[in-house]
């Protein structure tokens, strides 16, 4: 299909017509109704859902979020964290996300007034006023969370690196696990002999037929320089750990084990472009000490039977 990318005309407007174009959209909103913007001080929700919310919360969330909203596995749904994560965004975007994503491997979708009411809860235990009627669909575009006050670490990172989008588990699940589990493959399966990988039957698949394109070898040689690529990423300001906490980037620990994986991808690498499965599979121990040294101080530690994540990325000494 031929696609015409020439830009169509555009009629010129004064400066003023702008302006006051913004200004009616402003006024009359998307529903051509008069609309005042809100904040989260206006007593949005209602005292009556926050307790039909802190129920829900009560019965599906209190697992991973803990008991205060305090964070475990997951992340604080409750102060300064809770408000630093979701600074200057759209409240749309976390009725969305309990909408969408909670509990997480959601398998059928839950109405959407529980994700309402969930929502009206959470604003609660941060603080914000009740008020007289529910928290409704309609308002959600028009209510942002405050801009949370920068730190002046925080000020100055800002300034120099991008502002990270996933937290610290999931960038490891989407980059480093998949990376990793293509190299420690070489024990399995040598890239000289392994048979090119074939596109499924129809309908065609984007994945599969991916598969195809950087066959043997290549694939070896991609996943090293993507975990040499991505590791720095683990010192990137302002990331998070999956439960609320901050990734310890100034601890020097964490400097060091993140430095090591990155060698350890650099020595995958070189191994690969010998085209020695031998070679490779002797580099897939140093890989796999990177990992686990990580993991034991920053992942895995906490007394046995505790909740997986609560502990991670704690302080050490």
């Amino acid at each position: 299909m031929h696609v015409n990318h020439r830009k169509p005309t555009v009629a010129r407007s004064s400066p003023g017509a702008i302006l006051s174009a913004f200004v009616l959209i402003w006024v009359i909103g998307p529903t051509g109704h008069a609309e005042q913007q809100s904040s989260l001080t206006d007593g949005i929700y209602s005292t009556i859902q926050a307790t039909r919310g802190q129920e829900l919360y009560q019965a599906e969330c209190l697992t991973c979020h803990g008991d205060e909203l305090q964070g475990r596995v997951g992340p604080p749904l409750a102060g300064d964290s809770f408000l630093a994560a979701w600074s200057d965004r759209l409240l749309r975007d976390l009725v969305d996300k309990i909408h969408n994503t909670m509990p997480p491997e959601v398998t059928q979708t839950p109405p959407r007034q529980r994700s309402l009411d969930l929502s009206a809860y959470v604003l609660q235990s941060s603080n914000f006023p009740a008020g007289e009627t529910d928290l409704e669909e309609t308002i959600l575009p028009l209510i942002s969370f405050p801009v949370a006050p920068a730190s002046s670490d925080t000020a100055s990172a800002s300034s120099r690196f991008p502002r990270p989008a996933a937290n610290l588990a999931q960038l490891m699940r989407s980059i480093t696990f998949p990376n990793s589990n293509t190299i420690f493959n070489v024990q399995l399966k040598d890239p000289s002999t392994a048979a090119p990988p074939q596109p499924g039957s129809r309908p065609f698949d984007y994945v599969e037929w991916g598969s195809t394109v950087y066959p043997g070898w290549q694939t070896i040689d991609l996943a090293a320089l993507a975990l040499i690529e991505s590791t720095p990423l683990f010192l990137l300001p302002g990331r998070r750990c999956e439960n609320g906490r901050p990734v310890p980037v100034n601890q020097r620990a964490w400097q060091e084990y993140t430095n090591a994986l990155t060698e350890a991808g650099r020595a995958a690498y070189r191994a690969s472009q010998s085209r020695n499965a031998d070679a490779v599979i002797e580099v897939t121990e140093t890989l796999d000490a990177a990992c686990a040294n990580c993991h034991a101080v920053y992942r895995d530690f906490g007394s046995e039977g505790s909740s997986a994540g609560v502990d991670r990325c704690r302080e050490v000494p």
